[in-house]
């Protein structure tokens, strides 16, 4: 947890931080903003294929549609993280076993799952959408959705 004087930072993290991540950072970000949280959020991805790219046109449309922006850039997980980020949201199994490995041994970050907030399947996955029709970037949606607003509510409980 932060001290009272500095916001709350909060990286979400998938495979390649083109299509979960970015929308969860957006989500994270509208939701802790709506609670009256301070926080900073950012996103990346474990691996490198997409460093430098924006975000999957289908995440973004989801987005637009929703009222959400962003325009950042794909970037990688780096072990600088843990020190500058106080909880790390990984979006599935995978993305939280490849981040734990990274960590240094004094890491001070938080490292959780997404969908440890989501009262529909708390733990869960989130579903990598990219192989699928945009159908799944809008279940995508309503999941890292869920989750965010319960994430937020639950920082808002302990300030």
């Amino acid at each position: 947890m932060t001290s009272s004087d500095q916001p709350l930072r909060v990286l979400a993290l998938c495979l390649g931080n083109i299509c979960r991540s970015p929308l969860a950072g957006a989500l994270l970000r509208r939701e802790l903003e709506d609670a009256g949280v301070r926080a900073t959020v950012d996103s990346a991805g474990t691996g490198d294929w997409h460093v430098g790219r924006p975000a999957d046109p289908r995440s973004i449309l989801v987005a637009r549609a929703h009222g959400l922006k962003f325009d950042g850039r794909a970037r990688q997980l780096s072990a600088q993280n843990f020190e500058d980020f106080d909880v790390i949201v990984a979006m599935d199994a995978r993305n939280l076993s490849d981040a734990r490995q990274l960590a240094p041994a004094a890491a001070r970050a938080e490292l959780r799952l997404m969908r440890e907030w989501d009262s529909q399947a708390p733990g869960a996955d989130v579903p990598d959408p990219y192989y699928g029709g945009p159908d799944g970037f809008g279940n995508v949606y309503t999941m890292l959705e869920r989750s965010a607003r319960a994430f937020a509510a639950e920082r808002k409980r302990a300030e």
